[in-house]
This record gives C-alpha cells, sequence and structure tokens, in this order.
C-alpha cells in the first residue's frame, strides 16, 4: 500500500534528540524551544514565535493572544478541521461559517461581510491544502470593521501571498506540526505575530496564564499547551529543510497535474497567480457526472494499493455541532460538494515518481472503468 503520507527525517533529528538526552533538557525550559520559536518567526518573517503542544492548542492561543472570549463571533469557512471550531467554543465565541470557493476550496471572502454584526470580533481565514486564501480582501473587511485576524496555516508551511508567507499576514499566524505536515514536530505548533503585547499573552495562555515575576501567581485561567525541548529538537532539524522540502512537494504536484489533468472529470489543484502554494497535500475533486463519489473512489484505490485521504466535513454537517444548536439550516453547497466529491492522494515526502505513476494509473484504470 502507497501510504497517503510519510514525514521525511534524514537530516539532524537524531542528532538533537539525543543532544537533549545527554543534556537531561528534556522539558519545555529546554534550549531547543526559544530555539525554534525565534528561527521559525523569522522564516516567517515576523518577530514572535510561541510553541505550544499542538495545532488545535495553537489555534486557542492565538484567538486568546488577540482578545477574543465569551459571547464573541469568529467568523471562519464551514470546510475546515473542526479544531477551527472548538478553538473558538472552548474561549466562550461563537463561530459563524462561511462556504467555500470551487476553485481554490478556501474561504470565500465575498461572503465575509454579510456575516458581521456586532458580536464579531475575529475572522478566521484558512489556508486549505497548500494553497493561501486571497488575504487583501479579508484585511480590508477587517479594517473597516476593526475586526482582528487570525490565519491558520497549519498546511501552508512556506507558501506565499503576493511576497508574503502565509501566517505572517493577519495579526497573528497559527500553525501545526503534525506528522503529516510539511515540518514535524510529531505533534506541535507554533503561533506568530509581530504584536509584542499579543505575543505575550500568547505565551502566558500556553502557561496556565503564569506571569514572568511570579510562576505560580495566576489572574486567569489558562492551560499547559507547552512545547517540549524533545519536539523542538525534532523542528529544529525539519525547519533546517524545509526548503528542500517544499521543493520535493512542487515537483511532485507537477507530476501529479502532468498525468492527471488530462483524466476527463478529475479536478486538479488550482495556483493562482498571486499564490506560490505547497501543496500540503495532492488534492482532487471528482465531478458528480462520473456517477462515483470520493468514498467509493477510495475504496477502489484502497484495492490497487493505494491509500488516499478524506477531505474535510463542513461544520455544519458535524453532529456534535448540531447537538449545540449551532448552524441550524444553514446550507453551504460548496462544502457539501467538497465533503463528498473530494479526496487526496499519497502526498508523503518519500513519495517516489514511480509510485505517483503507480497512484496515477490506479486514478486512471479506476475512471476508465466507470
Amino acid at each position: 500500500m502507497i501510504p497517503v503520507y510519510e514525514p521525511l527525517m534524514d537530516g539532524n533529528e537524531k542528532k538533537y534528540l539525543a543532544e537533549c538526552i545527554d543534556t537531561g533538557w528534556v522539558s519545555s525550559d529546554g534550549p531547543f524551544v526559544k530555539r525554534l520559536e525565534d528561527e521559525f518567526a523569522a522564516y516567517c518573517g515576523v518577530k514572535h514565535g510561541i510553541a505550544v503542544s499542538n495545532g488545535t492548542a495553537a489555534l486557542e492561543v492565538g484567538l486568546a493572544a488577540i482578545g477574543v472570549g465569551q459571547d464573541d463571533e469568529v467568523i471562519m469557512p464551514s470546510f475546515t478541521v473542526v479544531s477551527c471550531a472548538i478553538a473558538a467554543i472552548r474561549l466562550g465565541a461563537t463561530p459563524v461559517l462561511v462556504d467555500s470557493e470551487p476553485d481554490t476550496w478556501n474561504m470565500d471572502t465575498s461572503r465575509i461581510e454579510a456575516k458581521i454584526n456586532y458580536r464579531t470580533r475575529a475572522i478566521m481565514p484558512v489556508h486549505i491544502y497548500g494553497h493561501p486564501v486571497d488575504m487583501d480582501p479579508v484585511l480590508d473587511i477587517a479594517r473597516r470593521h476593526n475586526l482582528k485576524v487570525i490565519e491558520d496555516a497549519a498546511e501552508v508551511h512556506g507558501a506565499m501571498y503576493k511576497n508574503r508567507k502565509a501566517g505572517s499576514i493577519g495579526n497573528v499566524g497559527s500553525f501545526s506540526f503534525n506528522a503529516n505536515n510539511i515540518i514535524t514536530t510529531g505533534e506541535g505548533g507554533m503561533v506568530i505575530t509581530d504584536d509584542p503585547a499579543a505575543a505575550e499573552r500568547a505565551r502566558s495562555y500556553r502557561d496556565l496564564f503564569s506571569i514572568p515575576e511570579h510562576r505560580f501567581y495566576h489572574n486567569e485561567l489558562g492551560y499547559n499547551f507547552r512545547m517540549t525541548n524533545l519536539q523542538a529538537a525534532i523542528g529544529v532539524a525539519q525547519l533546517e529543510q524545509i526548503d528542500r522540502f517544499i521543493e520535493i512537494k512542487r515537483r511532485n504536484a507537477a507530476l501529479y497535474t502532468a498525468r492527471l489533468s488530462k483524466v476527463k472529470g478529475i479536478k486538479t489543484p488550482t495556483e493562482k497567480p498571486w499564490a506560490w502554494s505547497v501543496y500540503w497535500m495532492y488534492a482532487i475533486e471528482l465531478d458528480p457526472k462520473l456517477g462515483i463519489d470520493a468514498t467509493r473512489m477510495a475504496q477502489l484505490l484502497a484495492q490497487k494499493g493505494v491509500a488516499t485521504g478524506p477531505f474535510f466535513l463542513g461544520m455544519h454537517e458535524q453532529p456534535v455541532f448540531q447537538r449545540m444548536d449551532l448552524f441550524q439550516n444553514e446550507k453551504y453547497p460548496v462544502a457539501d460538494r467538497l465533503a463528498r466529491q473530494g479526496f487526496y492522494l499519497p502526498s508523503g515526502l518519500t513519495l517516489t515518481e514511480s509510485q505517483i505513476n503507480e497512484v496515477c494509473d490506479a486514478v486512471e484504470g479506476v475512471i476508465k472503468s466507470l
């Protein structure tokens, strides 16, 4: 079976982990944490990085850092990972949804303004599958309505929007370093910002709302969202190779597109002129006229030795939120279609050209059989 994803760890990961073990610095107080924060922030072109335990924590810490709290509303796409909504809900805020663009699969920025009211506090653009959101309209709306912007950049390490790194454009950016991300710490995440006040609040929130002057003095309720030195050591080694990793991603995407863009009934990923995608996952969408959905397609590809990954189920369709009476009677047709017709192909950094051709052969074979 060709797996959906395998990380690549052929750099200094073992060396840096051994250093942690040899020195005894394994907790969140270790030096690799600060090094990863500083180096990742510099890579993104911002002043502050705050390492956290995972990407979901990064979203919550980022929202808390910009002041989102009880009874606020945060506008986000329906087509995204559930973590986005969870982060807002845990802070007492309400997620408010918009549909997606049919071509990039990112949030439809033309639908944001209609969802703004007196409770709206922030906009959360989510950069989907390696391609940045069109950020200029988001920033314009935020300025005119005095709103904050938090970018969910979990899937776009190194992607560019008009010569700026995705995640560095809003008030704060949130990243995940899960095992299937371009750089990984196993589990882990990062919040980045140029705002010193937001950075200070983020650091405090991720550390039980401790204050620098007195570690065990707490004015507010925070959480232990700290990253360990062991995780950070892997992250530093991964960051040293991020340009190489992105080159692999873009090369593999080009190989896939050269084959699959010719197959009738398949929509391959879009790259807008103002964007530089990192193709986090090579995602495709099936034309409903083929008479097959993504679930069945995945089953048929698995029979040919090809693993796949499903697209997100829209937040408005999640049972947990329906039980909470959220998003009642709301309709997001693009998100609905993507959930049923979209999936991604093997996209790991260890993927070979031979394997890509094998995957494409399998996809073409299934389509022809229809």
